[in-house]
């Protein structure tokens, strides 16, 4: 026998969506900014993300992975952007992103699990802590808005903790009938719990069905700036990519992955139309890739990484690096690149400014016993 919360469940996502709202009690957001966090899952390569052209050791180390400075999308006079990356170059021109070299957060082994879940918690070791630096930044913000959204089809531990938020993922289910959809609405209409998770339900698949939703990045990009244009919609949210562990055959795969976040953030600020200036996209992975390429036409776990900075709000056409180098000294433990700026006050300090909240505080909420730096200031406009 099928209990009434369940089968709600079930009919939910044969609607086409899986959406999980298990409270209807809402994380509110006082502001007209927007703050969406991707994560790229598998560690991805930021040296040839941001490539360091001029670098005299990038060409050695890479080999046949060196990208060809005649192919890249230059940006200064040391670093160019993958070619793959034709719509985040033009928000640099229009001074809409910026880009951050030699970046990490406090992990220096070289494990996804634990490397994922120190920049998702925002903790020092793995599993210091048990909620996410996003679901902190939620509960530093009056209520008056929507939840907070995941586009994922579970909560991502960034957004995992005791502030109110829900999610979203395209089914490739079949979806339910008018029929059935109407019966079961009946069927709650007097349900006061029930009648308002199944409207949200409702809302969101109504969203989604305006795009179409689908799975490509495109449509991953679209149906979030649906989610978040609304008036009362989110105004936070996160988006998971994964695919960027590239031991292997390194040069299409990534080719590939930059593309589809390329389109992604490209189809966000279509989207978003005006709204777009309002928000903040910011990137990141949780460590990067060994800075020389390995037998197999890839790269290893590395240390330091790339990072991104996108949006309207952005100060960008600019790149934030102390950059080290990729000298035989240079290099940490003689493989990676070395990390000279940190991932946490950086996503601090862009979060705050982005939402207008105090920096210092910020720090502290999410990342707690860590150094904060007020020299990242300046990152996002007033």
């Amino acid at each position: 026998m099928i209990h009434r919360r369940q089968f709600l469940r079930f009919a939910a996502a044969g609607a086409g969506s899986l959406l999980l709202a298990p409270h209807i009690v809402f994380a509110n957001v006082a502001t007209e900014r927007r703050f969406v966090f991707i994560i790229q899952r598998g560690a991805a390569d930021g040296l040839n993300t941001v490539v360091p052209y001029a670098d005299p050791a990038y060409a050695g180390l890479r080999g046949d992975l060196a990208i060809d400075p005649a192919t890249a999308l230059k940006l200064d006079g040391t670093f160019a952007l993958h070619s793959s990356l034709a719509e985040l170059a033009k928000m640099y021109s229009a001074k809409q992103a910026l880009f951050v070299q030699a970046v990490a957060s406090p992990y220096r082994d070289r494990s996804h699990f634990d490397g994922q879940n120190v920049l998702e918690t925002g903790g020092v070791n793995p599993y210091q802590l048990k909620d996410g630096w996003l679901n902190r930044l939620v509960s530093l913000m009056p209520k008056s808005r929507g939840d907070a959204i995941a586009f994922a089809p579970t909560i991502p531990l960034a957004l995992r903790g005791s502030a109110e938020v829900t999610s979203y993922a395209p089914s490739n289910l079949k979806d339910a009938d008018d029929d059935l959809l109407t019966r079961v609405s009946t069927l709650y209409d007097a349900d006061p719990q029930l009648h308002a998770l199944w409207s949200e339900a409702m809302q969101a698949r109504g969203l989604a069905d305006q795009q179409k939703a689908g799975q490509s990045p495109q449509d991953v990009g679209r149906t979030a700036a649906t989610f978040l244009g609304r008036a009362d919609g989110p105004r936070i949210a996160m988006i998971e990519t994964n695919g960027w562990d590239t031991h292997s055959a390194q040069a299409g795969r990534l080719g590939n992955q930059l593309r589809g976040l390329d389109a992604l953030i490209g189809a966000l600020r279509d989207g978003l139309g005006d709204n777009w200036n309002q928000t903040t996209v910011f990137v990141a992975t949780e460590f990067g890739r060994t800075a020389a390429a390995n037998g197999t036409q890839g790269t290893d776990h590395g240390t330091a990484s790339a990072a991104m900075v996108v949006g309207g709000a952005v100060k960008g056409g600019r790149i934030l690096s102390d950059w080290p180098g990729l000298s035989a000294k240079a290099l940490y433990e003689g493989r990676d690149l070395a990390p000279t700026l940190d991932l946490d006050a950086l996503i601090a300090t862009v979060a705050a400014e982005s939402l207008h909240l105090d920096p210092e505080l910020t720090m502290r909420t999410l990342f707690p016993d860590r150094p904060f730096n007020k020299a990242l200031s300046g990152l996002i406009s007033a």
